[in-house]
């Protein structure tokens, strides 16, 4: 019971001592602080029916920007590449001819499938309609 008694007391002791030293640190910090000054929050900006109009006119600008140009995007690169094919392009086809990674293609696909200019004919190979 002793022994429980001056363990107890020895942990009571650093405890007391890691309190002290916890005060000093934040007594510190408050000099800090004091010294550097205020630190003021940043204010967001409120959103605006002007803001609104002005994002969604960035987008229409940049699209139009690049059919101007006339270079044809992803899409279209598949697209004239499955309708230049007879029989229908397979995905491993439209793989080695454009480049792109089967990921993309495969996006690509599922795209023009659900704006319905491409059909499947059989598993993988597609046919512009």
């Amino acid at each position: 019971m002793k022994e429980l008694q001056s363990v107890l007391s020895i942990v009571s002791d650093g405890l007391k001592t890691l309190a002290k030293g916890v005060e000093a640190i934040a007594e510190k910090v408050d000099e800090v602080a004091k010294t550097q000054g205020p630190v003021k929050p940043k204010r967001k900006k409120p959103a605006t029916a002007t803001a609104k109009k002005k994002a969604a006119k960035k987008p229409a600008q940049k699209a139009a920007k690049k059919k101007e140009a006339g270079s044809a995007t992803d899409t279209d690169k598949v697209l004239n590449v499955i309708g230049s094919s007879k029989k229908g392009a397979s995905t491993a086809a439209i793989l080695q001819k454009t480049g792109y990674n089967q990921k993309k293609i495969a996006n690509i696909i599922y795209r023009l499938r659900k704006q319905q200019k491409i059909k499947s004919v059989e598993k993988g190979v597609y046919v512009k309609l």
